[in-house]
């Protein structure tokens, strides 16, 4: 199987879906038994990833369906505890479809370190920098072989000044090619590694020695057209573009718009163990780096009048290292994807962050956000208010009807049952 558009895939029993899961993504036994196993990992697993450890909490994992990125077929893992999240992702997926998917593309892996150095003539320091700055190259491609032998590793060095309170400061920048990991390591130990260099060549002394969150060199863009039609026709797409006008010019608003489009980037990057707090914190600076916060992604209208979705953000992502290498699960969504690079991996992120910004604005910009969330809300409602899985269906039919969804009122329609 190769395409990712399976007709009901929502109504399907886990066993159904588990087959065509194995089908599309050829996974092996052992793989469907990891994700049957309930989290994927155990208490010494867990006591080995952290200190302190007591337990193990697990958040569902679901699959987004109908995907078609550059071409090429995924069904996406996405772990999120909110619902509506994945049936949206899918649904949006599914009308860019018509118009060939989601075109995307991302930067090489250039992660950014820097080495902050205080006391020194900054401008004297700099031109001392650049002079040693292929020795400060050698010295950091020393502490990786393995980037070394594979023609990435440390590839540039900056310098910039900064004035402050206390005074100016020298910021030594290391532009580093860490191929498919997210970098963080290697790039803190090749800071590390220069930073005595540094204060030899400076005559200055190194405070902080490490990586930049902030990935400008690592960036992920694209865009997907959405039919029309099947969005609901002009009136929809216009009150779409008006939605999207409130973000650009409102940071209140803003930072709602955004946090959809995290719905569906997170999720991907928790199904792939990525770090996700560097993902948000690089995708907010980015928000803001015209001196006021806005929209990660801008829609318009096309000559045919459909609706023209872009996106664009920096996306610090890795397929080796790290938790990728020691969780089951982790390891079985990543075969899931089929993913071959860290950068194929920012462009189904990126595709999935646009396609879940769509739904939401579609929602909010027709029968207001609520009509489908709550539908799905009211199953954990009734979940919590202990209503047997037999049920479940009509509790959860009489709240939707009656607009009331709340744990109480489960429990009257139950007792009433």
């Amino acid at each position: 199987m190769s395409d990712s558009s399976i007709p009901k895939f929502h109504e399907k029993t886990r066993e159904e879906k588990l087959s065509a899961l194995e089908s599309f993504s050829n996974l092996s036994k052992d793989d469907i038994q990891i994700l049957k196993s309930e989290g994927g990992i155990n208490f010494e697993q867990a006591n080995n990833m952290v200190e302190n450890a007591i337990g193990i909490i697990s958040y569902p994992l679901g699959i987004a369906t109908n995907f078609k990125i550059n071409g090429k077929d995924y069904l996406i893992p996405m772990v999120i505890e909110e619902p509506s999240v994945i049936a949206a992702a899918s649904k949006a997926a599914k009308i860019a479809r018509k118009h060939g998917g989601f075109t995307m593309e991302a930067d090489e892996s250039y992660s950014i370190g820097q080495v902050q150095v205080v006391g020194v003539d900054v401008k004297i320091a700099i031109s001392s920098i650049m002079e040693k700055s292929e020795e400060i190259l050698v010295l950091a491609n020393s502490k990786s072989k393995t980037l070394s032998n594979m023609g990435k590793g440390a590839k540039k060095v900056s310098c910039k000044e900064i004035t402050t309170k206390s005074g100016p400061m020298l910021i030594v920048e290391i532009l580093i090619d860490v191929g498919d990991a997210m970098g963080a390591n290697v790039t803190n130990t090749m800071c590390e590694a220069v930073s005595p260099l540094i204060e030899e060549i400076t005559g200055g002394r190194v405070i902080l020695k490490i990586l930049s969150n902030y990935s400008t060199k690592r960036l992920v863009k694209g865009s997907a057209v959405f039919d029309k039609e099947e969005l609901g026709g002009e009136n929809i797409v216009n009150n779409i573009i008006l939605a999207y006008e409130f973000a650009v010019n409102d940071p209140y608003r803003a930072v709602t718009h955004n946090k959809g489009i995290m719905n569906g980037i997170i999720a991907v990057a928790n199904s792939t163990g990525q770090d996700t707090r560097a993902i948000e914190a690089a995708a907010h600076a980015y928000a803001s780096r015209y001196g006021n916060y806005t929209s990660l992604t801008k829609w318009k209208k096309n000559k045919d009048g459909n609706l023209v979705g872009e996106i664009e953000l920096p996306l610090s992502v890795g397929i080796v290292g790290g938790i990728v290498n020691i969780h089951p699960t982790i390891k079985t969504c990543v075969k899931i994807l089929g993913v071959k690079s860290a950068r194929e991996l920012s462009c189904i992120i990126g595709a999935a962050g646009l396609a879940q910004n769509l739904s939401a604005i579609r929602a909010l910009a027709s029968e207001g956000i609520q009509k489908g969330h709550m539908k799905l809300h009211a199953q954990n409602i009734a979940a919590s208010a202990g209503v047997p899985p037999e049920k479940m269906a009509h509790v959860i039919a009489q709240m939707t009807r009656e607009g009331n969804i709340s744990v109480t009122r489960a429990r009257e329609i139950l007792d009433n049952l």
